[in-house]
């Protein structure tokens, strides 16, 4: 029995009207967040396969300008970051509603710092070599489009703006397709390799229109932090390596000069 759980014991088997309500709350959240981004990304994979231009020679820009004026593209760009983030707050408000705390619940708590941010760098090493490999390989293959990591501007805030839209990836990402989906799962009694699996499709479903190639990729990534959480019961280590892993690709890709870019068949 992990301490993340107080020593308490596993809930009791939900009765029917709260496990339909339970499903009703995640199909929820998930309408609210990354189950919308998931469709959108379907209806946008099928636009860009459909397309006259093959899907190889496509372009996703992860993060783009909002305005042209340098103050409202800050503005609007704050505003995204914080609005993304509501989803997140409503999730662990509903963890929470038992009376116990929600960060602590799902290992959000800054409890063990070193032990965190030591497995998260590890998580994201282990991720993130093989994704390069994967990205280069499926972009030979034609199956996933070019990323653009960065499409802002160079301004004095663009790398802090960047840095924090890693976080808020990783807060919403870990939070709620890992954490907040596995726990709820978990109460209406999925079974352990149900759980990761949901967990990491959805995942893999949201980057869809980045190419097929990318959302296997982010499938096999959930699939590790999926069974991660299952057995340590903390996401901060999965936000500190999803948060390192945008970071790099974020502002390496800002601050890379072009010609690397190209040698890497990202620009």
């Amino acid at each position: 029995m992990h301490d993340d759980h107080d020593g308490a014991a596993a809930p009791p088997v939900a009765a029917d009207p709260v496990r339909r309500r339970l499903s009703a709350e995640v199909w929820i959240i998930l309408g609210l967040s990354l189950g919308q981004s998931a469709v959108y990304a379907l209806v946008r994979l099928y636009v860009r396969l459909t397309a006259e231009v093959p899907l190889a020679q496509q372009t996703a820009t992860l993060n783009p300008t909002r305005a042209e004026r340098p103050y409202l593209d800050l503005t609007y760009q704050l505003l995204a970051i914080g609005f993304a983030l509501v989803p997140v707050a409503l999730a662990l408000y509903l963890l929470s509603a038992n009376g116990r705390s929600a960060v602590r619940r799902i290992g959000l708590d800054g409890a063990r710092p070193a032990r965190d941010l030591g497995v998260g760098l590890g998580l994201a090493a282990l991720i993130g070599l093989p994704g390069i490999g994967l990205y280069l390989v499926g972009r030979t293959l034609g199956l996933n489009v070019q990323i653009n990591a960065s499409g802002l501007d160079a301004y004095w805030w663009t790398v802090p703006v960047l840095v924090f839209s890693a976080l808020q990836n990783a807060l919403l990402e870990e939070v709620v397709a890992v954490a907040y989906l596995v726990e709820r799962l978990g109460e209406m009694r999925w079974s352990a390799p149900a759980m990761v699996a949901a967990s990491a499709l959805l995942r893999g479903s949201y980057h869809l229109y980045q190419g097929p190639g990318m959302a296997a990729g982010n499938v096999v990534m959930g699939l590790l932090l999926g069974w991660y959480y299952l057995r340590r019961r903390r996401v901060m280590p999965l936000v500190v390596a999803h948060t390192t892993l945008d970071v790099v690709a974020f502002v390496g890709y800002s601050l890379l000069p072009d010609g690397w870019l190209q040698g890497l068949g990202v620009a």
